[in-house]
């Protein structure tokens, strides 16, 4: 469309520059450029040949939006359906979980199982009605990782050892939902925090206003892996949804060795 156009506009503008130089208007140029100039035919083909490469560019430029834009629904649609799948992952096999422990705890101790339900309550409405929106104040986040403990340490009356540090200078400051506690399920799927002699969790978060830096490494044995009472949805998803949430203001870093897991995860925010 834009070839056709073009071409035509071309024609039409060659068409004035002939007779720019015929007409009455126009002095008559020297012998030597007489001989020289060149001729209608040529300068036709040349302005024609012009608008041509113009107009294939201006094509190009149009398709080259065109996907970008559909490059950047896609993203968009793909930021959706993750966060619908950390939604998914939770609700059957960590409520089947917490159900049976409730449930258990209900004939030994019912007080215990009065806060399990009132902390399972205050993560499904986290789950269910704040992570509908793309933020979240952090604060949610964090509290969302403090009644999953909970959660998990009322199941026993063991001393779990588990370490938190919540630092948080701005408590309304905004990040992804679901963002942070996929790691914290990841340690407590690996670390066998259920052998307390040698097992460990330690969880560190320190957020300014538009910075956060979040750290967690846990106890770590390769072998089989327990899935009680845990079921997280991957440490290899939360990269993807990095990746596409924050892709020039986030570090990851992971190590892991023989017997440590370590997390470091540093979040431009406002950026």
């Amino acid at each position: 469309m834009f070839s056709i156009l073009i071409i035509f506009i071309g024609a039409f503008i060659s068409s004035l520059f002939l007779r720019g130089h015929h007409g009455i208007d126009m002095p008559p140029p020297p012998d030597f450029i007489k001989k020289n100039q060149p001729g209608p035919f040529f300068i036709n083909l040349l302005l024609i040949s012009v608008s041509y490469v113009f107009a294939t560019f201006l094509e190009t430029f149009s398709f080259a939006q065109k996907k970008e834009e559909d490059l950047i629904l896609s993203k968009s649609e793909t930021m959706e359906n993750e966060l619908k799948f950390l939604k998914s992952q939770i609700n059957p096999h960590f409520l089947f979980n917490s159900l049976n422990n409730i449930y258990a705890l209900s004939t030994i101790d019912s007080g215990k199982a009065q806060e399990s339900i009132l902390y399972l309550s205050d993560m499904l409405r986290y789950v269910l009605y704040d992570c509908e929106k793309p933020v979240v104040a952090i604060e949610k986040e964090v509290t969302y990782i403090e009644d999953f403990i909970q959660l998990f340490v009322l199941k026993s009356s063991k001393k779990y050892p588990i370490t938190t540090s919540f630092n948080i200078e701005n408590p309304k400051l905004e990040i992804a939902p679901m963002l942070l506690i996929p790691f914290v399920e990841n340690a407590f799927k690996h670390s066998n925090i259920q052998n307390i002699g040698e097992s460990f969790i330690n969880i560190n978060l320190h957020s300014t206003s538009d910075s956060i830096v979040f750290e967690i490494e846990n106890s770590f044995k390769k072998g089989p892996i327990s899935k009680d009472g845990v079921g997280g949805i991957g440490v290899r998803n939360v990269k993807k949804r990095l990746s596409l949430l924050y892709p020039d203001t986030h570090i990851l870093e992971i190590t892991e060795n023989s017997d440590t897991f370590k997390v470091k995860l540093k979040m431009d925010i406002n950026v």
